[in-house]
């Protein structure tokens, strides 16, 4: 055992489930950014993360205590079943308060499938940014503790700096690794893959009279939650494969994601989503097909008599639409600064969505002022639309306006990473070694809510919005 890991528990299941590896990234590592502030949330050393001995831990350069695995699972990549595994992500351990510690980009595996599994510093910086937005904006996520360039170059469309992303999870299980169990291994295997899912995340299940479909009642709610939050902050992933849906209801993989400008309903930012399968508002609905998938896989633990089985999974897949629309009007009523769910009110949010929409307002923008009640930023003077819409709102939430503006300053964020403000802090990174625009954007998105001066000076320039801004997955 190290200082900072222990062996990860996921080496209990049976050996089908995972490849032991040797990280092999990392020649002459060194941190490219470094996340204290989540070090000290989670009381690491980080006096000693930071020294050479931490880093080469970190790195995966040092894991003579350890026992390094890619973890083996399955994938409906844009609907076609695949068998995949972590071709660049090496599970290193596990730190003292039970997280999974894996380095995405930490070199090959058994399961790279031909690819290099390494990853370069832009898409790694990628996920560092957006990952810790996620987290601030009070959705759950993995989290990165640090992005280690590997001292390598590695070639993509041209030689860029290699890079590796230290990435924690409550857990990294898919949907993905109990199609997995379900294809390749024995009903035996797919059991302690549930039982071993339950003991992690939802232990409590465990008193249950039907502890498997218990699980898939709670998994189901996390991703109608999960989600919902997603819809209500505009995030679009860009890549909703079963193998990034994760168990613990975590947000996992940002590869070619990216947040609304602009309020388009079948926005697409994915270079290689080129039918909208992943649009953002096809993000509900594909959760319900990923979740129909992870109930084909368990269908065997969910009762002794497959139709009786079948039966089950339906009845609860028949509750998502409910739970996620539960989630999504909450959260949309208070956005507005509104509590009751009444179909007035659902009706309100519904024709502001289709003014914006109309009008090609900005997301954020749009509900930033109106919780500031800012009718300059609105325009009001030029929509006919949205000045009737906003006199019957302000007259509606008046007799409690400032209850309502704190329910609304609580859910609508000041400030989100948008594109081109991550764009050009990697750009910054890459091209000058420079993290002045990374550092200021990291410390405006530690608190999007805050409402602070700086924030509120960030007003969206029209000109850095580019209706064909398209984003990589980075392999």
């Amino acid at each position: 055992m190290s200082k900072l890991l222990s062996t990860s528990d996921y080496l209990k299941l049976p050996e089908l489930f995972y490849q032991y590896v040797s990280p092999e990234a990392a020649f002459e590592p060194k941190y490219n950014i470094f996340n204290e502030n989540l070090a000290k949330e989670l009381n690491l050393d980080t006096d000693y993360l930071l020294s050479n001995e931490g880093l080469a831990i970190l790195s995966g350069k040092e894991t003579t205590h350890l026992t390094p695995i890619a973890q083996a699972y399955m994938g409906h990549q844009f609907g076609n079943l695949t068998m995949l595994g972590d071709g660049r992500a090496i599970l290193l351990g596990e730190l003292k308060n039970n997280l999974d510690l894996q380095l995405k980009g930490g070199g090959l595996t058994p399961f790279s499938r031909g690819g290099d599994g390494m990853a370069t510093l832009g898409p790694m910086l990628r996920e560092y940014i957006i990952s810790e937005a996620m987290h601030a904006l009070k959705i759950p996520t993995t989290r990165s503790l640090a992005v280690i360039e590997t001292g390598k170059e590695v070639l993509r469309n041209r030689l860029e700096k290699g890079a590796l992303v230290v990435r924690l999870a409550s857990s990294h299980l898919r949907v993905g690794t109990f199609q997995y169990a379900s294809y390749y291994g024995e009903l035996e295997d797919l059991q302690k893959l549930a039982d071993y899912a339950i003991n992690k995340h939802y232990p409590h299940l465990k008193q249950m009279t039907s502890p498997y479909l218990s699980l898939f009642k709670t998994v189901i709610k996390k991703q109608a939650k999960l989600i919902a939050d997603w819809q209500l902050v505009g995030f679009i992933h860009g890549v909703m494969n079963t193998d990034n849906m994760t168990i613990s209801g975590e947000t996992i993989d940002y590869g070619p994601c990216a947040f609304l400008d602009i309020y388009k309903n079948d926005q697409v930012f994915s270079s290689i989503d080129f039918y909208g399968r992943y649009a953002y508002n096809e993000q509900p609905q594909i959760g319900l097909w990923n979740l129909t998938r992870f109930a084909e896989a368990i269908i065997p633990l969910l009762h002794d008599d497959q139709d009786e089985a079948i039966n089950l999974a339906k009845k609860e897949l028949n509750t998502y639409i409910d739970l996620f629309e539960h989630f999504l009007q909450e959260g949309q009523l208070k956005k507005i600064g509104l509590t009751e769910n009444t179909p007035e009110n659902i009706q309100l949010i519904n024709q502001l969505f289709k003014i914006m929409e109309d009008e090609k307002r900005d997301y954020t923008e749009t509900f930033r002022a109106l919780t500031l009640q800012d009718k300059n930023a609105l325009n009001l003077n030029n929509s006919e639309k949205l000045q009737e819409w906003y006199n019957i709102w302000i007259e509606l939430i008046t007799p409690h306006l400032e209850e309502s503006i704190n329910i609304m300053k609580q859910a609508n964020p000041a400030f989100i990473p948008r594109n081109y403000l991550v764009e050009e802090a990697i750009s910054e990174v890459i091209t000058t070694g420079k993290q002045t625009k990374l550092k200021d954007l990291l410390n405006k998105l530690e608190n999007p809510y805050a409402y602070s001066e700086d924030q509120l000076a960030y007003i969206f320039p029209e000109d850095k919005y580019d209706e064909n801004y398209q984003t990589f997955c980075g392999t």
